[in-house]
């Protein structure tokens, strides 16, 4: 059985009973579909930011707080980039700041501290739409499914929300192909960074984010490029 995850008319999830997100009249506005995937920059942060990541990986507790209120803007962005969804979005941002107050003491500054969180918020990001699909399975019940109105389908980097269906495929088959196409078609880091982080030599990268479009595209067709 298709499920999909959809962004309502007015922006604002159907979610019902526990769990559910709650409603907000002011802002909880679709964003606007994106072009294609190469539609905003990736994190990057001044020096005092990559600075105050490294004191809070050694334990300032003081340095983590002002972390936390620095990044949160630019984490509520690019979890909108996975879920555009507001309040999934917002879901998302504060798991993945959750994630880094509890695995700070991971980073280890041998990449810049941008880069080591859009692995986070990746991983966040994807994590909460798992949550959120089993949350509409749960609610559906019984009810017929029926496709999505592509006019009113969540638009995640160019393409719909089944962007996302495709990416777990993907990673249910090849699992060492996701983490690459991930950080680079929806977080749009350079290959450099990618594969510095992922500690791969750089030929290796391309190939498996080449390897991983190929993949996608027998699921998407060749509207995912």
């Amino acid at each position: 059985m298709d499920t999909h995850v959809s962004c309502p008319t007015n922006g604002v999830r159907g979610d019902t009973g526990q769990g559910a997100a709650t409603v907000r009249t002011d802002d909880a506005r679709r964003p606007e579909p994106a072009t294609g995937r190469e539609t905003e920059a990736a994190m990057a942060f001044d020096e005092r930011t990559e600075e105050l990541a490294v004191k809070a990986a050694q334990g300032d507790q003081n340095a983590l707080n002002e972390l936390l209120r620095r990044i949160e803007p630019d984490v509520m962005r690019h979890s909108a980039r996975f879920l555009p969804c507001r309040q999934d979005a917002e879901e998302a941002c504060q798991d993945a700041l959750l994630q880094v107050a509890r695995n700070i003491h991971r980073f280890e500054g041998r990449s810049r501290f941008s880069t080591w969180l859009h692995v986070v918020v990746a991983n966040s990001a994807r994590s909460t739409y798992r949550s959120l699909k089993r949350r509409s399975v749960e609610q559906a019940g019984e009810l017929p499914q029926q496709r999505p109105d592509p006019r009113r389908t969540s638009v995640i980097a160019g393409s719909r929300v089944d962007i996302l269906d495709a990416m777990e495929n993907l990673e249910a088959r090849k699992p060492d192909l996701i983490q690459a196409l991930v950080l680079r078609d929806i977080s749009q880091l350079e290959y450099a960074e990618i594969a510095e982080q992922l500690g791969l030599p750089l030929g290796t990268v391309k190939s498996r984010i080449h390897e991983a479009r190929k993949q996608v595209r027998q699921t998407l067709g060749e509207s995912y490029t």
